[in-house]
């Protein structure tokens, strides 16, 4: 027994080999870190660090290899824990590739079973806070749909012609895809911004054919497929214009070299190609919607009727009156 202690061995080993820097050195009003440790010189072989002297509460000087073994092996620099538990953390960076693209190689690989039984992967930074900002994004995207449907509710006062106006934001997600594809860009927290916002902004193509579809029936008596092409007719232009007017003001942001711009072109050409694909295919797809909403909406109080007059023709006869009763 050397009179020694695990605790007091670690802290000098501490201070020889790494070094202390705790000891501050005054000269007036400046203050000079005073660094405490071996001299490369004395630490840099086996044979030296086994020589290293310990002084016990007797006052006798202990060197290492009296107690310890000392041998050259490999070992982590420093030990981890995450939730009490033993972690490793490992780092890169991604260069020519979207993080999420090398992120789903890497889940890929680890899915196939290539790590140890007892080990768990978790994924941090970039990718971590990519999938927080992905889920917290489609909850607002969601939001804003049923914003825009239910102002249109108010508006319209019926829930089924703002269902139709929705179906111009699947066009226009088409081309917004389609744009930041041939443009090469990636799918991120900015473009997915720009997506949000084409939410609001295709959605006035689809207004206007409706409602000058609905305009048209209700003060001229026009049958839905005339007052669709009236509506057409009359609102391609305003329709071009508006968009026109949109894209144009959208390239300057798109077309930027500035530094760090390459976050925020993609805003710009998300924003362009849905507006471009909204423009053409909400003439098509938004009409056709309405021709079946409206065929649908007449069969649903056809079959309402029927079933009214049904029930109220059975009330009428007393035998099943009675029948019932009974």
């Amino acid at each position: 027994n050397f009179g020694l202690n695990i605790a007091e061995v670690g802290a000098s080993l501490r201070v020889a080999l790494t070094g202390d820097d705790d000891s501050k050195y005054r000269d007036g009003e400046n203050d000079y870190t005073i660094m405490i440790a071996l001299d490369d010189f004395d630490k840099s072989a086996i044979s030296d660090i086994k020589h290293l002297t310990f002084k016990n509460p007797r006052g006798q000087l202990i060197e290492l290899q009296q107690f310890a073994n000392v041998y050259q092996t490999n070992g982590p620099t420093k030990l981890q824990r995450r939730s009490r538990i033993s972690a490793v953390t490992v780092y890169s960076q991604v260069i020519g590739r979207p993080t999420g693209s090398v992120g789903a190689d890497i889940k890929s690989q680890v899915d196939k079973g290539i790590m140890p039984a007892g080990v768990e992967v978790e994924y941090q930074g970039d990718l971590k806070n990519q999938s927080d900002s992905f889920g917290s994004l489609g909850l607002a995207m969601i939001a804003a749909i049923i914003f825009v449907y239910m102002v249109m509710v108010a508006l319209y006062d019926s829930f089924i012609y703002p269902f139709v106006v929705l179906f111009s934001i699947p066009v226009a997600m088409v081309g917004a895809f389609l744009a930041l594809a041939l443009t090469m860009k990636s799918l991120n927290i900015f473009t997915i911004l720009g997506v949000i916002m084409l939410v609001g902004l295709v959605g006035k193509n689809a207004i206007l054919l409706v409602d000058r579809a609905n305009q048209m029936r209700k003060e001229h008596g026009v049958g839905v497929f005339e007052a669709l092409i009236e509506a057409g007719e009359s609102r391609i232009r305003p329709i071009v214009m508006t968009t026109t007017a949109m894209v144009f003001g959208m390239l300057p942001l798109a077309m930027s070299t500035d530094s760090g711009s390459e976050w925020k072109t993609g805003l710009a050409w998300a924003i362009i190609g849905g507006l471009i694909s909204s423009m053409f295919l909400t003439l098509v797809v938004v009409p056709i919607m309405y021709i079946k909403v409206d065929h649908w909406k007449e069969r649903f109080t056809a079959y309402l009727q029927r079933k009214f007059h049904k029930e109220e023709k059975m009330s009428e006869e007393p035998g099943l009156v009675e029948a019932n009763t009974k």
